[in-house]
Parts: C-alpha cells; sequence; structure tokens
C-alpha cells in the first residue's frame, strides 16, 4: 500500500489527485500555421474521436481526417481556433454558411423558420468539427472555442452536421448545448446526418425557442 504524503510533504500529480487545469489559451490559426499543425491536429482528431468499447459505429480514420481538413482550408474564410496550455487542448474550424440556403440542401422536412432567418442574414456558422481532448472541464472548453468562432465571425448561430450512426458524437454535442433540429441526406452522399445549431446568446436562444427540439421531448432530438 502507497503512503499517504505526511506534514510538510506536497502531494504530486499522479498520486490520486487530478493536479489543477494550467490557464489555456485561446488562439486563431491562419492556413499556413493550420499546415504547420496538421499532425499534432490528427492526434487530437483520434484522441477526442475514441469509440467506446463494444460500439459499433466504425469512425473516420486519421487520414480521412486530414483529408476532410484539407478540402475545408480550400473553403472561404475558413477559420480554425486552438485551445492550448503547454500542449493542444482542442480546436474548432469552419466556415460561414452562405446566405442562399445550399448548406441544407437535403433536409427532411421544413427547416426551422428561426433557423432559416439567420441563414438568410448571413448569421450562421458552419463547424466542420470541433475536437476537445477528453478532460472534466471540456464542456466548459468547449463552449469557449465554439463562442470564440461565432463571435469573430459576427455570426449567432453554428451549425453542423453529424453522421446518425456516430452516437458517442451526438450525445456530446448534446451535452455542450447543441440543438437537434432533424435530419438532412446529401445528394451525392451515403450517409444521413442529424443537423445540430448552437445558438448564441440570449436573443438567438429566445428566437428559436419553439421552433427547435431539445433532446428527450420527444422531437427530432429526442432520439
Amino acid at each position: 500500500m502507497k503512503a499517504e504524503p505526511g506534514r510538510g510533504q506536497t502531494r504530486k500529480p499522479g498520486d490520486g489527485e487530478p493536479s489543477a487545469m494550467a490557464p489555456v489559451r485561446l488562439r486563431r490559426l491562419s492556413r499556413w500555421l493550420v499546415e504547420d499543425l496538421r499532425e499534432d491536429l490528427s492526434g487530437l482528431y483520434v484522441e477526442s474521436r475514441a469509440t467506446p468499447p463494444g460500439d459499433p459505429y466504425r469512425r473516420p480514420s486519421r487520414q480521412d481526417f486530414l483529408n476532410r481538413l484539407i478540402t475545408d482550408m480550400r473553403r472561404p474564410e475558413f477559420a480554425m481556433v486552438i485551445a492550448e496550455t503547454d500542449s493542444l487542448m482542442g480546436c474548432a474550424f469552419g466556415f460561414p454558411v452562405r446566405g442562399d440556403g445550399s448548406w441544407w440542401l437535403g433536409f427532411d422536412g421544413v427547416l426551422p423558420r428561426g433557423v432559416g432567418q439567420l441563414t438568410v442574414s448571413g448569421n450562421v456558422f458552419a463547424f466542420a468539427d470541433i475536437l476537445i481532448r477528453p478532460h472534466p472541464q471540456n464542456r466548459e472548453l468547449a463552449h469557449r472555442v465554439q463562442e470564440r468562432l461565432l463571435t469573430d465571425h459576427q455570426a449567432t448561430l453554428g451549425a453542423t452536421l453529424v453522421d446518425r450512426a456516430d452516437h458517442p458524437t451526438l450525445a456530446v454535442l448534446r451535452s455542450w448545448g447543441w440543438l437537434d433540429i432533424g435530419e438532412l441526406r446529401r445528394p451525392l452522399g451515403a450517409a444521413t446526418f442529424r443537423a445540430l445549431v448552437f445558438p448564441l446568446g440570449e436573443r438567438t436562444t429566445a428566437r428559436l425557442e419553439g421552433l427547435v427540439a431539445m433532446p428527450g421531448d420527444g422531437g427530432p432530438g429526442g432520439a
């Protein structure tokens, strides 16, 4: 049995109590800096997207992630924010949604009116991915990087698509405050996605109230 530290002794990380999280800095990256961090980002992807034992979902590989990142980096106004201490703790990246509504092409049913209005007015930002290293404070960190990207682009609504078979990611996003608004299928793709939105600020949340189903209420997000 390991002896407990006595008086005058300092408890070190790993002695049974977690160490406090170092202050986290947020930093906006240019495309060139993203290129330099590709390997670190792919490692973060693998760690943050580990599939729970027994889950049948086959997550895209590290190389699939890098290929998608390279494609997204070519989009107009691509942006990434990272969270770091002495190591990479998280990141979020994406691009503004065009006001013509083409991003929602393939939505099953009628797009909630508030979401459509915000899209037309240019206030929606698409999150291609949000990666947060597993940690007790990951929800707070996710909120910080999400809100930073939205405020940098003067957007009030985040939007993202998740493979409907990817239950772990859907559960995490819902726990971070994302609202599930229904299903979407790309015309040339085989996968069916859940469409989720993340309102920024009380006014946007109130604007969507009653138009977007909350998880567990029997609506689109209650699965």
